[in-house]
């Protein structure tokens, strides 16, 4: 990473529920690039602590949480389907605080998801929507070997209520 920071970067436990709620709300309110709001993630933090337990357990989804202190700054997350014929496809994500953004955490957690999917010897196919405006992200899968599949129309809205264009790239395992 450009500048340095003592991180610490591991699978999300249910220990991690207050904190990621409340980075999530952050970082809806800081920026149109992610599919949540300002609400971050609309769950009962009990109701999240159970859901990261079953992510932790899984055999084909996971979630990264990037730490700085008890802070998490960022996540990175696989997520796939439990349905047998398409349970080799996973949906990335990756969430980082705008104050870090810039300094190459997304390149780590990518890092660490795609190490992960090889090791999961589950996941396949890895698939993510980015919204064409935000090159930087765009910038960041490509490096990492991601190819844009389809360019859909509309696929997003912006909260003054435009239309975004939003691709589709994918990258096999």
């Amino acid at each position: 990473m450009g500048e340095e920071l003592d991180l610490t970067i591991r699978e999300a436990i249910p220990e991690d529920a207050a904190e990621l709620l409340k980075m999530t709300r952050q970082i809806g309110r800081e920026t149109e690039f992610l599919v949540m709001d300002e609400k971050g993630i609309n769950l009962p933090e009990e109701l999240l602590a159970i859901q990261l337990e079953d992510i932790y357990e899984s055999p084909n989804n996971t979630l990264f949480v990037a730490l700085l202190g008890e802070q998490i700054i960022g996540t990175a997350s696989l997520k796939s389907s439990n349905e047998k014929r398409i349970a080799h496809i996973a949906e990335l994500g990756i969430s980082i605080l705008k104050d870090y953004w810039g300094m190459g955490l997304g390149s780590v957690l990518m890092e660490e998801l795609l190490i992960w999917a090889q090791e999961s010897q589950t996941v396949y196919r890895i698939e993510l929507t980015v919204q064409e405006q935000n090159t930087t992200a765009i910038h960041l899968y490509e490096k990492f070997g991601f190819q844009k599949e389809a360019l859909m129309a509309r696929g997003a809205r912006s909260d003054d209520g435009r239309f975004l264009n939003v691709w589709l790239m994918s990258k096999m395992i």
